[in-house]
């Protein structure tokens, strides 16, 4: 399995498997981009039967050329070849448009940069992200299975692509944080988010602008520069950096109003850990967040940044309804296990072994 360690993925493949070890898996993951950090590495560590190398390979939006995308698609082959693999798993598609790999591939579709753009910017694509796409499409192709973490995103990614069927939906799990013994003190009364906050996708500038209009402390965990140089800036926001998992899960215990802006989002693991912790969510209306939130969570149209300091300032006066959502969504969240993650991944990958994939992908797993 490959993964990196700059976003969501990382605590996918994690927890995915986590969920497939009391099962039997044996897994090589294969860290694709910039190093884990301590953190990541000694979760990676807890997991029975894991096996983490940390390959040095470009991910395929850090890539500059066709080059070497094609280069890391060789040396993963290469690597699934070297281990025996029984089966290939990748969370970033490219590198199997440019290498045989002799195991069947599984290909998750958590993002790519054709519909980033089409939710986030205006026009065509511009060349940079125009062969990404190319690869992204033929890696698809190559794929004996194609999973995807909701409907939303599915539907997306096969009208995008023109493929034959959809992607296969699982939905993502996301295991219970640990809760750390004593920390620092949050405000009782705050919103929160939290991710990658450089990545226009998730739009903080909607957030920022909220900000300045709520009485309210709203925090910010994450980082404000990526890995591409990409950086936003933001002045109304109460900065946390990025923050370990022991502190983000204190945080969600005080239940701070959770807020994802996002325009682009296929899942959004953050959204998931905040009802996890009985938070209201306030999200953007945006399809996947629908799906899955949909009756347990306030939605505002996206960019809109009035009604979105206005739904947050409601939520903070009325505590009767703070709390009946937090709830609400802490019951939906029990949908989205680890557990249930893990058994249906693993259904998927022994009829794909046994040759029965040309059914599978028209199933949406519940």
């Amino acid at each position: 399995m490959t993964a990196d360690a700059v976003g969501g993925v990382w605590s996918y493949a994690v927890d995915l498997l986590r969920g497939l070890a009391p099962h039997g898996v044996e897994t090589t993951l294969a860290v694709l981009g910039p190093a884990p950090t301590a953190d990541q590495r000694a979760a990676a560590a807890a997991v029975p039967g894991l096996r983490l190398l940390e390959t040095g390979l470009p991910l395929e939006w850090l890539a500059t050329s066709r080059a070497e995308i094609a280069a890391s698609g060789q040396a993963l082959a290469g690597l699934a070849r070297e281990i025996g693999a029984d089966l290939v798993h990748l969370n970033t598609p490219a590198p199997a448009a440019c290498a045989a790999f002799p195991a069947p591939l599984v290909i998750a579709c958590h993002s790519c940069v054709a519909t980033w753009w089409e939710a986030v910017r205006d026009g065509p694509l511009p060349d940079d992200f125009r062969w990404r796409a190319e690869l992204t499409g033929q890696a698809y192709a190559a794929a004996r299975l194609l999973v995807a973490p909701t409907a939303a995103f599915a539907a997306a990614t096969s009208r995008t692509y023109r493929l034959r069927q959809p992607p296969l939906v699982i939905y993502n799990g996301r295991r219970a944080m640990a809760r750390p013994a004593a920390v620092q003190p949050i405000p009782a009364d705050a919103a929160f988010t939290a991710g990658r906050l450089w990545d226009e996708g998730k739009d903080m500038a909607t957030l920022d602008r909220a900000a300045a209009r709520l009485p309210i402390p709203v925090l910010a965990a994450g980082d404000t520069r990526g890995p591409n140089g990409a950086q936003v800036e933001l002045r109304h926001l109460r900065l946390l950096g990025r923050l370990s998992d022991t502190t983000l899960a204190h945080l969600l215990d005080t239940r701070p109003i959770f807020v994802a802006p996002a325009r682009y989002e296929p899942f959004g693991l953050a959204v998931l850990e905040a009802a996890q912790a009985g938070c209201a969510l306030v999200l953007s209306d945006i399809p996947g967040f629908r799906e899955l939130w949909d009756g347990v969570a306030e939605f505002v149209q996206p960019g809109d940044d009035a009604a979105l300091a206005a739904t947050v300032q409601h939520i903070a006066a009325d505590r009767e309804r703070r709390v009946a959502l937090g709830v609400a969504a802490r019951e939906r969240a029990e949908r989205f296990t680890v557990e249930t993650q893990a058994t249906t991944m693993l259904d998927a990958y022994r009829r794909l072994l046994a040759g029965q994939c040309g059914s599978m992908q028209k199933d949406v797993a519940a």
